[in-house]
């Protein structure tokens, strides 16, 4: 069953669609405060149908997903205690505490590497708003940490071109697959590390 080929093959005509920019931005500001699914599945299927506008693309992904994490952290700032049912409904409580050991730790680079990597970038976003961080240091962090992670994207998307598309689909369910694996595996190891501590 080819799953993920006809996943990627629907992401790529959404991604052509003419009003694609707009669910973007949209889907980078919610993804930064309460969305689960990150941009990179919108922003990579764009960048392979239009490599051209993938600096632009990388760009609108970046600012929205910045004044998204804005929300998530008013969020934390002002409304902890409402939403707390919800993070822990959505099981990412304990990510969110793990998140303010961290920012008690690293501050700025916390943010950072939440926004580079495949970290929900959300639980920090709320947390440095809980731990009322200094506002502009957030949003350098945020800008830095964000604009890293989709401008590789892009960048990668751009240099590889219409190249890289055709070796992207062709290796896609293998890519699919471990993924999945892959994340079972983490989400399992941290379970599990969680329980035995």
């Amino acid at each position: 069953m080819k799953l993920f080929i006809r996943l990627y093959d629907l992401t790529l005509r959404w991604a052509r669609h003419p009003r694609a920019e707009g669910y973007l931005v949209v889907l980078s500001f919610s993804e930064s405060s309460f969305f689960p699914i990150p941009p990179d599945v919108m922003l990579m299927p764009m960048a392979l149908a239009n490599p051209k506008r993938s600096w632009r693309y990388a760009i609108l992904t970046t600012v929205a997903s910045v004044i998204g994490g804005l929300l998530g952290y008013f969020i934390g700032l002002f409304a902890l205690d409402m939403i707390e049912p919800v993070l822990v409904r959505m099981n990412y409580w304990e990510g969110y505490l793990r998140a303010r050991v961290w920012f008690l730790e690293w501050g700025f680079l916390a943010v950072f590497l939440a926004g580079f990597s495949p970290i929900p970038y959300k639980i920090f976003t709320i947390a440095a708003g809980a731990l009322n961080m200094f506002l502009p240091v957030f949003i350098l962090a945020s800008f830095i940490g964000r604009g890293g992670r989709f401008f590789l994207v892009a960048a990668l998307i751009y240099w590889g071109g219409v190249s890289m598309e055709k070796k992207l689909r062709k290796h896609v369910e293998w890519i699919g697959w471990g993924s999945l694996i892959l994340i079972g595996i983490i989400f399992y190891a941290i379970r599990f590390r969680g329980e035995s501590i």
